[in-house]
């Protein structure tokens, strides 16, 4: 009777696989911007490429380390915090049958069905899996695919090492002359393109959203490289 639709059982996983490809270019973008900050501010206090290479490798590894044990420590929270309540979950299914299922007949009467059906998909969800059933139903929670912290971390180091090497390898490879001018453009070539692109897998409109993401990183670049200039100056 509650059979999913091709649509609904592709939603889920469809949607999961979006945001983890939206989540990867942002960390991309994190990379991008806070990588280029700093390689800019200090190519406005020296032009030595070795000082600029040692700072901009120090800037990635600081950068995808903190942005791994971030996500490390944000999504075990968020699987502990599920793993909790689908424990609570069984105990209450084992203790009190009768109520867990009147519960997920309201619930799904909420969604729109009419008492009789929601009674009777209730009654054959539950003799299916009645844990599944309240885990998606009431929780929210897809009890076979928790997120793995460590993939999450894994993909959060590797995307925003991945934007860090674009503006390192612009301020390190050309001629002394060109780096700053390649580098600014690279870098906000490079905005425009993840701006773009996040905003299309969040379904929103690209134009403001790269606005958005080339002007903070503009901005980025030339506060730290005024900094940079400045400390420079003064031979600090």
């Amino acid at each position: 009777m509650m059979e999913p639709t091709h649509d609904e059982a592709h939603a889920g996983p469809l949607g999961s696989r979006l945001n983890w490809l939206r989540a990867a270019v942002l960390g991309a973008n994190d990379g991008i911007v806070s990588t280029a900050g700093l390689v800019v501010g200090v190519a406005g206090a020296t032009t030595a490429r070795s000082t600029l290479l040692t700072a901009g490798l120090a800037g990635l590894l600081a950068g995808s380390m903190s942005m791994a044990a971030g996500e490390y420590v944000s999504v075990s929270t968020q699987r502990d915090s599920e793993k909790a309540a689908l424990a609570m979950e069984r105990r209450e299914l084992r203790e009190q049958p009768e109520a867990e299922l009147a519960e997920l007949t309201e619930l799904l009467e909420d969604r729109g069905l009419s008492r009789e059906v929601a009674r009777e998909a209730a009654v054959q969800l539950t003799a299916r899996d009645a844990l599944r059933a309240h885990a998606r139903v009431e929780l929210g929670i897809e009890p076979d695919e928790l997120t793995n912290p460590w993939h999450a971390a894994s993909a959060s180091f590797l995307a925003f090492t991945v934007g860090a090497l674009l503006p390192l390898l612009a301020i390190v490879l050309p001629r002394a002359s060109l780096r700053l001018p390649v580098t600014v453009l690279s870098v906000l070539a490079a905005l425009v393109v993840t701006g773009w692109t996040s905003a299309r897998l969040g379904a929103a409109g690209p134009v403001r959203a790269v606005v958005r993401n080339v002007l903070g990183g503009a901005l980025a670049m030339g506060v730290t490289y005024a900094a940079g200039t400045l400390l420079g100056a003064v031979g600090v």
